[in-house]
């Protein structure tokens, strides 16, 4: 075993600390007697409570982890894998992404309350589009306003009364201990997941063989195919699309599954999915195929719609 002492580079958050606890306990289980240490790394996200969509959206919450990660101020960077762009930043790679949480969506409200317990124009707070565009597809009528803020102050802020309800990740309540304040979790085909949702990405300097090795102990295979997928379908449409999107990859049996949804700038959402046979299901080339050719069927749908919107108008 080597000597060094790996520095983990992370958000200073409750959620992003947790998730740096999950991999550094996989990472000693797998490693034994590794050294390891942590650095909280302040990013833009963190610092600006403006909408997403107005900071920048991909990015805000790792690029700043990635410099440290460059500049020698860490070894490993941990992050939440939602939040990397489609094209990595040049030096770092996905050194391993290991097994996935929960990938759902769900509601916190008072007393329990599902979707449609809540009063007409009951405010749900979101940061997400992707998220809102399938909320109102499920309950019309709804408000969906902008809330940020990590995971306990979005709760607190649901417990003031400041929205009826938002909507948040079960992974991150499930790594919180916090589930018991999910009224109500949405099926993958109410409210398809965002792009890595769930998965974590442990990242290193392309460089650091050291590191690199090391951390090969932690992939999930499995999970490492379906977000190659995933990001594949994200890469294809652009990282500055714009448009609410999400997909997930997950096998079935021997098969790769996917399912993705789009939604163009009238609200109408758009669903596809597809599989890869067992003969590829395996292979990283497979699912990036089917990642893009779902991509595809989106663009053909959103250039259909456009086109009857032209005729219309």
């Amino acid at each position: 075993m080597t000597a060094r002492t790996f520095t983990i580079g992370a958000r200073g958050s409750r959620l992003s600390l947790r998730q740096v606890e999950l991999v550094s306990a996989a990472f000693r289980a797998a490693q034994p007697g590794v050294r390891l240490d942590v650095r909280e790394i302040r990013t833009e996200g963190d610092r600006s409570s403006a909408p997403l969509s107005v900071i920048g959206g991909f990015g805000v919450f790792t690029k700043a982890i990635e410099d440290a990660l460059l500049a020698g101020e860490c070894d490993i960077a941990v992050h939440s894998l939602k939040d990397l762009p489609p094209q990595l930043t040049p030096g770092v790679v996905i050194a391993a992404v290991p097994a996935r949480g929960d990938v759902r969506d769900a509601l916190v409200a008072p007393a329990g309350a599902r979707l449609e317990d809540l009063p007409a124009g009951a405010r749900i707070g979101t940061g997400s589009e992707r998220r809102a565009v399938q909320l109102r597809a499920l309950r019309p009528g709804i408000e969906t306003p902008d809330i940020r803020g990590n995971v306990d102050t979005r709760i607190r802020k649901v417990d003031a009364g400041d929205y009826d309800a938002a909507v948040l990740a079960m992974a991150g309540l499930e790594r919180l201990a916090l589930t018991s304040r999910a009224s109500q979790v949405f099926s993958v085909d109410e409210m398809t997941p965002a792009v890595g949702q769930g998965a974590l990405a442990v990242q290193a300097r392309e460089d650091d063989g050291e590191a690199i090795e090391l951390l090969r102990a932690i992939e999930h295979a499995p999970t490492r195919v379906a977000v190659e997928a995933e990001r594949a379908f994200l890469a294809r449409l652009g990282a500055g699309c714009g448009m609410p999107i999400g997909a997930y990859a997950t096998f079935e049996g021997a098969d790769l599954h996917m399912r993705v949804m789009a939604a163009d700038e009238t609200g109408a959402v758009f669903r596809a999915s597809a599989r890869s046979g067992p003969a590829h299901s395996n292979s990283v080339r497979a699912a990036v195929s089917l990642g893009e050719d779902l991509a595809a069927q989106v663009l053909a749908y959103l250039a259909a719609r456009s086109g009857k919107d032209a005729r219309d108008a």
